[in-house]
């Protein structure tokens, strides 16, 4: 393990939340809870006000919603969330070439392979320098780990939240795990920890205590090797900067069964769609399509096709996850459906752009009846709590909820104050829906080391 606390871990403040109450003046200091809104919905990400209530991520929203009655429930803006974690990204990666991102919100940075830092101190006024760039090109904040290895780093950006930054010196890393509970460690999650709990141990000193012939009997030769080096704070992972995508899906989970055949297969085609343009906003093509059911007794059931070469046309892979639907019964209803592409490439098999329009077009022996157009009942628009909409009148806004043939909108922006609402007609004509504002109009250019004042300590001791 390293001799300097050169490792960082950054990890961005309720993310989600942080980023609509930023994007939203009236919802700043308040409860904020991002996620899905159906009955089925569940916490993608709650601001810190709306912890206090005891809401945490991955709570489903029915429970999240008798905790915290008042709080602002939204849907989640990925567009926006991925512009601002490019922007952070992008700080990280003026630090050194060994960025390894996790999620869009946290990443683990070598400062060593850049030379930002090489001690204890370097290490210190790299972070602080961090903090500071983050919170002036986005506004949000962002809680700092630093130590000599990326177990120890995450543990660290942990203490330091919200909002902080935390060393661990070398040398004190085993004083620090001692007393700590053993599912701080990564790999024991609730199933292990129990486990280890029925046989007395706790605590990560406790685990190391036990030695590792004792945690192999418990766990398996791999799993307990694993977790012996780890409560003796040994942990040699690199940071890898690349990591190799091996699938590119979406997937939608439904309010309610769909049980309509008709229905299902236009959500599949509907889905191929939004895959194939993940994939081309990644350059990349794929040879295995994937379809993935879930029914109405939670079965799950998957399909795929291998395709000759990888491609990323629309039609084709709508047509692979149309002929796989095919194979799946969903008569009892669904409530997800999923589509996907594996065997990822950086080309395109040129042959198979024609795959699609060849067999769509028929034999010229073969009559084709006429399309008979059946008339449709007007779609009513659909107004989804936070979303960004733009009145030809009032300007810029978000969706604060919407029913009974009415849709409220509050009008603001990430700069102006607490704006006014406004109730209109869902169909109003001069109401549409909008992209989202940025959270800062003009970003100064980062701030370098030397401007930085040393008097407000914003770290913590291990």
């Amino acid at each position: 393990m390293r001799n300097a606390p050169t490792i960082l871990h950054l990890d961005m403040d309720a993310f989600y939340a942080s980023v609509e109450q930023a994007s939203k003046p009236s919802l700043r200091g308040k409860a904020v809870v991002v996620g899905g809104l159906g009955p089925r919905g569940v916490v993608a990400t709650a601001s810190y006000e709306a912890r206090a209530f005891g809401v945490h991520s991955a709570m489903p929203m029915a429970q999240a919603r008798r905790l915290a009655p008042n709080a602002a429930y939204l849907v989640p803006r990925f567009t926006l969330y991925r512009a601002v974690s490019e922007q952070v990204m992008t700080l990280l990666r003026e630090l050194s070439p060994l960025v390894e991102p996790l999620s869009l919100d946290e990443a683990f940075v070598d400062l060593a392979a850049s030379g930002a830092a090489e001690d204890a101190e370097s290490a210190r006024r790299t972070g602080l320098r961090l903090r500071a760039d983050i919170r002036t090109v986005t506004g949000l904040t962002g809680s700092v780990g630093l130590a000599a290895s990326k177990m120890l780093a995450k543990i660290a950006s942990e203490r330091a939240k919200p909002d902080g930054l935390v060393l661990i010196e070398p040398g004190t890393e085993r004083a620090l795990l001692g007393p700590l509970p053993v599912r701080t460690l990564p790999g024991v999650g609730p199933a292990t920890g129990d486990h280890l709990r029925r046989a007395g141990i706790t605590t990560v000193e406790e685990l190391a205590e036990a030695g590792e012939d004792e945690l192999v009997r418990l766990l398996g030769k791999a799993h307990g090797q694993a977790l012996y080096a780890m409560a003796l704070a040994r942990d040699e992972r690199p940071v890898v900067a690349e990591r190799e995508a091996k699938s590119v899906s979406v997937e939608d989970t439904y309010d309610v069964d769909i049980h309509d055949r008709l229905r299902i297969g236009l959500e599949v085609r509907r889905l191929a769609d939004r895959c194939v343009r993940r994939l081309r906003e990644a350059g990349l093509s794929g040879r295995t399509i994937v379809l993935k059911v879930r029914r109405y007794d939670f079965s799950t059931l998957t399909r795929s096709e291998t395709l000759r070469g990888p491609t990323d046309d629309p039609a084709v892979v709508r047509e692979a996850a149309e002929r796989l639907l095919e194979s799946v019964d969903t008569m009892g209803g669904v409530r997800l459906l999923g589509v996907g592409v594996s065997g990822l490439a950086d080309y395109t098999q040129e042959d198979l752009f024609a795959q699609a329009s060849s067999r769509a077009e028929p034999a010229p022996e073969e009559a084709v009846a006429e399309p008979v157009a059946v008339p449709r009942e007007p779609v009513l628009p659909h107004w989804r709590a936070g979303q960004d909409v733009r009145h030809a009148e009032h300007g810029h806004g978000w969706v604060q909820g919407s029913g009974v043939g009415r849709v409220t909108v509050r009008f603001e922006t990430p700069q102006s104050p607490p704006g006014r609402i406004r109730t209109f007609l869902v169909t109003d004509p001069a109401l549409e829906p909008a992209d989202p504002l940025p959270l800062v109009v003009t970003a100064p250019a980062p701030s370098s080391a030397s401007d930085l004042s040393p008097a407000p300590d914003l770290s913590a001791g291990p």
